[in-house]
């Protein structure tokens, strides 16, 4: 028999999140009309390639040996990322969903504030568990969103000038890692782990952040949409590059990463630049270290054999060199 794949097991809950997330929808209340059709608008307008939303269901199936209880965690993740990504969207001045006519940007923005952060509370609150776990789950929920708005505020703030690859992920812990961290540790919480596992599945769920985060850079390059370079993020292949990875001086990079968001030249340039083999170099060794300290805590996990090899794959899958 073929080993499952993340894909698999998404593909055999897909209904049951679907159904969660109509329910999810429905406690909103009657006289929320507008706003369940507003915030229904943005969850078929976002649509993630990756459906990430596996993970609780891997982390309970690790601890329990059964992932159906977590299918609700699993609409608590996508409904903070169809948030956290229009949220991110409207930051960089591209929001589709308001362009095409679709939804006004007021309607948008107010819908994508319930769809991340009160639904979420909605579903945790709904769940049939003792108070002391409800409450812990909130608890997750509130510290994720404080850390996650940390690190996507410095993010904004696209300062190249004195970033080091250390203080870039130090924004990515914060953006990245925390929903992760946040939904892996809501898991374990949900199966009865713990103090101690819990605590190593927030772990887990914090490396795999930054992993994503680094593989999500490099897609955005390899797609060509250079969005990255459009909206003058500072990413930790930039930061690589001015901590001498490039060919180039820093002054050089500064100066085009500066411009890139008008000249298709700078653009260009800069994405060489970037691309400089002793800088792949050190982002691939980088890549290698994450890597391996997901695998170290998935070790010590040691939990269900049916779900660590597929969060194994998706590590595996995660720390590729792409570029």
């Amino acid at each position: 028999m073929e080993p499952m794949s993340y894909l698999d097991l998404h593909q055999k809950f897909a209904a049951d999140i679907d159904a969660e997330t109509e329910n999810t929808l429905e406690r909103l209340g009657p006289a929320a009309g507008e706003l369940q059709n507003a915030v229904a608008g943005l969850l078929r307008h976002q649509k993630f390639k990756y459906p990430l939303s596996v993970l609780p269901l891997l982390v309970h199936g690790a601890e329990t040996g059964a992932s159906g209880p977590a299918v609700p965690l699993a609409v608590v993740h996508d409904l903070w990322w169809t948030s956290a990504c229009y949220l991110d969207d409207v930051a960089d001045g591209n929001s589709s969903i308001v362009a095409s006519g679709a939804m006004s940007a007021d309607a948008a923005l107010l819908a994508s504030v319930v769809t991340g952060h009160v639904l979420p509370i909605h579903v945790l609150r709904s769940l049939p568990v003792p108070e002391p776990i409800r409450g812990a789950l909130t608890d997750e929920a509130l510290a994720c969103a404080a850390a996650a708005a940390e690190g996507q505020l410095v993010d904004l703030r696209g300062d190249a000038v004195g970033a080091a690859p250390e203080s870039v992920l130090d924004a990515y812990r914060g953006k990245s890692s925390a929903p992760f961290g946040m939904i892996t540790a809501m898991a374990a919480i949900l199966a009865e782990a713990d103090t101690d596992r819990t605590g190593l599945w927030r772990d887990f769920g914090s490396v795999f952040g930054v992993l994503w985060q680094l593989f999500n850079d490099q897609e955005d390059m390899l797609s060509g949409r250079n969005e990255d370079l459009l909206n003058g993020t500072v990413t930790y292949l930039l930061a690589c590059a001015l901590d001498g990875g490039s060919p180039a001086p820093a002054e050089r990079i500064l100066a085009l990463h500066a411009d890139a968001r008008e000249s298709t030249a700078a653009r260009c340039e800069l994405a060489g630049l970037l691309r400089a083999p002793a800088n792949l170099d050190r982002y691939g060794r980088e890549l290698a270290a994450f890597r391996d300290e997901a695998h170290r805590v998935l070790t010590e996990l040691d939990g269900d054999t049916e779900y660590v090899p597929v969060l194994r794959q998706l590590v595996d899958r995660s720390s590729r060199l792409l570029l």
